[in-house]
């Protein structure tokens, strides 16, 4: 009876170790889960949580202890995003180029295809809950996406149907 518990954990540690230890986030992952009272949950799933003085001006309040704040090495590089995208989501995409084994956190369609034409591992703030199921760290994504709905943030049927079958829900 003992081995599929042994099993149980061991799998979940083989996760845990695969995971980046830090994240990069954008503005409004915070945002986010911030309005639904769940933004600690970033400090659970990764060792590090950084951003940049761009995304911390645009959040607009003070944050937690644990985020970290990291300005951009490469501002050529950050101003040339600049031209495409917004400047927090610019800074944070030059940021993650910065840290290496990081994972960084975007919503906007335009800023991922940019993440992802330069190879960057991103996930968006839904995928954050979706691992933090996973890590049995929330029992449910379902009532946490109906927060955000009434909070006013806006995804598709299709989306959420997606979110909650990864969450196996």
């Amino acid at each position: 009876m003992a081995t599929p518990s042994l099993a149980k954990l061991r799998k979940k540690f083989e996760r845990i170790s695969q995971m980046p230890k830090v994240v990069v986030s954008d503005t409004s992952c915070l945002i986010i889960l911030t309005k639904v009272d769940k933004l600690d949950l970033l400090q659970k799933i990764y060792s590090e949580v950084v951003t940049t003085p761009e995304v911390k001006s645009e959040y607009g309040n003070d944050f937690p202890e644990w985020i970290k704040v990291i300005a951009v090495s490469n501002t050529s590089f950050q101003k040339e995003l600049e031209l495409k995208i917004d400047l927090g989501e610019s800074s944070a995409i030059a940021l993650s180029l910065e840290i290496p084994d990081c994972v960084l956190i975007l919503d906007d369609l335009k800023a991922r295809k940019m993440a992802k034409s330069m190879a960057i591992n991103f996930t968006g703030t839904l995928g954050v809950l979706v691992k933090a199921k996973s890590l049995n760290l929330i029992s449910a994504v379902k009532p946490i996406l109906e927060e955000m709905q009434k909070s006013g943030l806006r995804f598709s049927t299709e989306i959420t149907n997606e979110i909650l079958n990864q969450a196996g829900e």
